[in-house]
């Protein structure tokens, strides 16, 4: 028997697999368990039908690319929400409020205050001083619309 052959070589590939997850808690970012997961596979496969070294080779290399490309698909396929979906998407944030127009809306763009900035604005024609409804965002432009009369409760929220 020659080197990594029978017994040893399946231990080989183990401690190379276990050596790899190791190495996977101490570098930042989730590649190293997948060969790791390939090592250890390969090392069982050789214990049970005594492999060559070519063939423990092609094994570690298939299993590999299986395991790094299933895990890519599998959490790629699970990416969800983070628990606040529109962070980072101010202008979709600031949706259903109210903003003051600070330079006239006019052939579909003007300027609007909301909170503590100034926002480029696009809707239909409204006067200067005059009170939209942020009703989404394009880019870094809010889209408006005109809305109705304030109550005096609440100046923020329109009446319908």
């Amino acid at each position: 028997m020659g080197f990594l052959e029978g017994t040893d070589a399946a231990w080989a590939w183990v401690a190379l697999g276990l050596v790899l997850a190791i190495l996977e808690m101490l570098v930042p970012g989730v590649y190293l368990i997948w060969f790791a997961v390939a090592a250890i596979i390969t090392g069982a496969l050789t214990g049970l039908f005594d492999l060559s070294l070519t063939m423990q080779v092609i094994d570690f290399a298939f299993l590999a690319l299986i395991a790094v490309f299933s895990a890519r698909r599998f959490f790629r396929d699970q990416a969800g929400e983070g628990p606040d979906p529109l962070l980072n998407r101010r202008g979709a944030q600031l949706v259903g409020q109210v903003a003051l127009v600070t330079q006239a809306i006019e052939h579909g763009s003007g300027r609007v205050h909301i909170g503590d900035s100034e926002w480029t604005a696009k809707g239909p024609d409204v006067e200067m001083g005059q009170r939209v409804r942020v009703t989404g965002s394009e880019g870094t432009a809010l889209l408006v619309e005109p809305v109705g009369l304030l109550t005096e409760d609440n100046p923020t929220k329109v009446e319908d």
